[in-house]
């Protein structure tokens, strides 16, 4: 056993060699900490070792670090699979990074990443999975208001040959007005808007197959549309209810303001699923509706001059005239816009590997060739 400055008492895995912290910093600025063994211990290279990665992201959350890691250790250690412990500091400035240390310093399980700040929770997330190594993820939030003894359920479902298992909350114990009401109505439209038909989109606590994780980027708050985005590629899932507890200790990172900027969120993702391979649908769309529509009132204008010929249709119709060319102009836009997006879809889906040139003929002699051939 193992006890910290705070008093907090860590139960270290028996080392069969000695061990040392070891630190390395790739690429994407972060610091990667794990116990280092000899050549009987334990040896992260083999990816064939690791069935499920845990993957937790923190942020000031001292008071629950060394809590959580006891209760996740427990319950993976009694599911009987090999397992690893991916725990990600975004950029805590409390003493949870120390405590991440010392745990990795005991238990040779444990992968510790720390963010150089606070990138966000999806961020934090991307590199929870960059980093882990088991066939199976499984993501939740570092509050403890994920229990770790719902995760069988969820090895569960993926042992069914589900590639995504969602949790949800289905009794929530937040506030009624400031997060249950909100909520509801957010997954609500992210349902329909998605065509995925899941209660609950905004949990962290999801379990995932490596490959299919692998396949999507996470950027801005994409971590809750997962499950939509995965729809795209064929993904399998199905949901399992959680428990929802309440936050003992530290602050919430989450208010009403991050309901609203899921909306916008809703409207990227809308556009994903339907239109990434085909952006002219959409652009052209309403570049012909502008185009067709002002088209329409500028003849209806020229009609009436040609009947009218004494008549001063701009000081008549003045406003249907700027209409009709604001419409015009604008359709034009949208589709040269959607053009503009065809031509990167295009580049993302076709990679180019035209040369810079162009040949008209090639002429060889036989005796080249026939030194090539003996060559």
């Amino acid at each position: 056993m193992n006890v910290t400055p705070r008093g907090i008492e860590l139960a270290a895995v028996p080392p069969k060699a000695p061990r040392r912290l070891l630190r390395t910093r790739p690429a994407g600025g972060t610091v990667i900490t794990h116990a280092g063994r000899g050549a009987a211990g334990y040896n992260r290279d083999i990816l064939g070792m690791i069935k499920y990665s845990i993957v937790v992201p923190f942020h000031n959350e001292q008071e629950n670090v060394t809590v959580l890691y006891d209760r996740l250790k427990a319950v993976m250690e009694a599911a009987g699979e090999s397992f690893e412990l991916v725990f990600v500091d975004d950029g805590s400035r409390d003493a949870t990074f120390r405590l991440l240390q010392e745990i990795a310093a005991v238990d040779s399980r444990a992968v510790v990443v720390k963010l150089r700040r606070n990138f966000g929770q999806t961020s934090a997330l991307a590199a929870g999975f960059d980093h882990a190594q088991g066939e199976y993820i499984i993501a939740m939030d570092g509050d403890l208001q994920h229990d770790p003894e719902d995760i069988p359920r969820f090895l569960e479902k993926l042992s069914q040959g589900f590639d995504i298992v969602s949790g949800w909350r289905k009794r929530r114990l937040d506030n009624l007005w400031m997060r249950r009401i909100p909520s509801r109505c957010a997954n609500w439209l992210m349902a329909k808007l998605s065509g995925v038909r899941i209660h609950d989109f905004g949990t962290t606590f999801k379990a995932y197959r490596r490959d299919v994780i692998q396949q999507i980027p996470l950027y801005g708050e994409m971590h809750r549309f997962i499950p939509a985005l995965a729809s795209w590629y064929g993904a399998t899932m199905c949901e399992v209810p959680i428990r929802n507890g309440h936050r003992e200790h530290g602050n919430s990172h989450y208010g009403i303001s991050r309901t609203f900027r899921v909306f916008f969120d809703l409207l990227t993702i809308r556009f994903l699923l339907r239109y990434l391979s085909r952006p002219l649908h959409f652009f052209g769309t309403m570049g012909m509706a502008g185009i067709l529509v002002g088209g329409a009132v500028a003849t209806w204008l020229a009609v009436i001059k040609f009947m009218h010929p004494m008549m001063d249709v701009i000081d008549e119709h003045a406003p249907f005239i700027v209409f009709s060319a604001v419409l015009i102009v604008a359709g034009v836009q949208m589709l040269a816009l959607g053009l503009l997006g065809e031509m990167q879809a295009r580049h993302y889906h076709e990679p180019s590997h035209r040369p810079p040139y162009s040949v008209e003929r090639l002429l060889r002699s036989p005796e080249s060739e026939q030194s090539t051939l003996q060559e």
